[in-house]
């Protein structure tokens, strides 16, 4: 089975700096299924970690078409559904428990979602050594790690680098959507995409949720326990 853990995930500091794990890797037990997605679709849909290769996204997917990246899916049950809603993008899914991703992957391979691609690696590291900028339509970040205590929040994913890091990386007039059921985390993301120069809230602090987006399970359990869900979108200005 190809190497698909590894624990090199740390976040970005202000500097650029390597700096303090932004999540923790935990073991996993998987379901049969999920092993054999793992040696049946690795090569078709997993795209392999390698310092300084630029991706070539015509070469991966065989087309132009807008490339959208979603950080942390999770189960993936959103990029899923996005896939088959939406077959003209292609999207590249990051997440690092393998759990979820090999869940995703058994579904991609399943269904033959030929517009989906998969990466088991540290976010910050892909975009800066495989990602060339300008590349990207959009970035989905929903439901990241709040980090609820107070001493954790430098853990916290949306930190201005990390911002900037996926404003170069987005083309002209590119998105970043994000979405959030912890009120003070999602402040602090409205702040901190306002920092940015080079990107433009067209709402001004939340957006009204978009309906093509689907609801997460992060979300229903959120929702179970009666948390507001807080919307951001952000574009990248035509001038930069």
């Amino acid at each position: 089975m190809m190497d698909l853990i590894n624990d090199r995930v740390d976040s970005l500091k202000e500097d650029g700096k390597r700096g303090v794990k932004s999540f923790v890797l935990r073991g996993s037990r998987l379901a049969p299924y999920q092993k054999e997605a793992l040696e049946i679709y690795k090569n078709e849909y997993v795209i392999s970690f390698e310092k300084g290769k630029k991706l070539n996204f015509y070469e991966i997917f065989g087309n132009d078409n807008p490339v959208v990246v979603e950080i942390g899916f999770g189960t993936g049950e959103a990029l899923e559904q996005l896939a088959i809603q939406m077959p003209f993008t292609n999207f590249i899914g990051i997440e690092v428990y393998l759990n979820g991703f090999s869940r995703l992957l058994a579904a991609v391979g399943k269904k033959r979602l030929n517009n989906v691609r998969l990466i088991r690696f540290d976010a910050v590291e892909i975009l800066n050594e495989m990602v060339d900028e300008k590349s990207i339509s959009g970035f989905h970040i929903f439901f990241p790690d709040p980090w609820h205590k107070k001493k954790h929040h430098k853990r916290r994913l949306i930190q201005k680098a990390f911002s900037r890091l996926l404003t170069e990386k987005l083309k002209e007039e590119g998105y970043i959507y994000l979405v959030t059921d912890w009120q003070e985390y999602a402040y602090q993301m409205v702040e901190v995409l306002g920092k940015v120069d080079a990107l433009h809230n067209p709402h001004g602090t939340f957006s009204k949720p978009k309906g093509w987006r689907p609801t997460t399970n992060f979300e229903k359990k959120g929702l179970k326990k009666r948390h507001n869900i807080y919307e951001i979108w952000v574009e990248k200005r035509s001038q930069f």
